[in-house]
């Protein structure tokens, strides 16, 4: 069986030596079908001129809208079978990652989206996730995109709307779940070290998260199903659930009992 060729996409705008440390990170795989596509916003750190020389990398710079543009724009340049996304400060788990990945969807074939868990440095915790997800845990959560493996097709008919500020992916993620009725497979796989804190974790952009996320259940999800997941995020207490997942205190004992009901 020919191995799946990954594209990974990592975008960035002045991210200094965090950019250089992410790229390293992917050279170091030891699995060797793939592309790094960097595509920067017009830095000027010069952390551009500090990307490795390497026949698999392609750097494209010049201006986006934000992170979901630049997303889509990469999108555009790559030339393989799955798409991954590993921000600027973020790292693949171990150098085995993608050879890993590439074993399970040569036994398990046919699947659109793989996906796996993560480690949060934020909160030094694993992040562990639901082996089947369902329309509930969409409603709860998804794999965030560090976690995923997109077959290219999922973005043949346009990549993010870019009308979505922070929920972009998580759109992106439920129209292929209920539009396209993917069914993403869990591969039993830690993939990457999360950093954390980023844009749509930060205070002020809060409101904006939980009403992006209202809109995107309401496009896709039926009157029946908002109705029973949200009367079940409310007996199980989720803003205390919550605020103990982003608790560098309790995330690991968290995170511990989740991975147990999980399993």
């Amino acid at each position: 069986m020919v191995q799946p060729k990954f594209s990974i996409i990592t975008v960035c705008y002045n991210a200094g030596d965090k950019l250089c440390e992410t790229i390293h990170t992917a050279l170091s795989q030891e699995y060797d079908n793939f592309e790094i596509i960097v595509k920067d916003g017009l830095s000027k750190d010069g952390s551009l001129e500090k990307v490795p020389k390497d026949d698999r990398i392609s750097v494209y710079s010049f201006a986006d809208k934000g992170i979901y543009d630049a997303m889509n724009q990469a999108i555009e340049k790559i030339t393989g079978d799955y798409v991954y996304f590993l921000n600027c400060g973020d790292s693949f788990y171990d150098e085995h990652v993608l050879s890993n990945v590439a074993k399970y969807m040569e036994e398990n074939q046919g699947r659109g989206i793989y996906y796996g868990d993560t480690y949060k440095e934020s909160t030094n915790s694993f992040v562990p996730m639901p082996k089947e997800l369902t329309a509930f845990t969409c409603y709860r959560n998804i794999p965030c995109h560090q976690a995923c493996f997109y077959h290219k097709s999922l973005f043949e008919e346009g990549g993010y709307d870019l009308e979505f500020k922070i929920r972009a992916d998580y759109e992106h993620f439920l129209w292929c779940f209920f539009k396209k009725e993917v069914r993403p497979v869990h591969t039993g796989l830690i993939i990457a070290n999360y950093e954390g804190g980023g844009f749509s974790e930060t205070r002020e952009n809060q409101k904006r998260d939980r009403l992006e996320h209202k809109i995107t259940v309401e496009k896709y999800m039926k009157k029946g199903q908002l109705f029973l997941a949200r009367t079940y995020m409310v007996v199980t207490l989720m803003p205390l659930r919550r605020a103990l997942s982003n608790s560098k205190h309790f995330s690991k004992f968290y995170n511990a009992i989740k991975k147990c009901l999980y399993r």
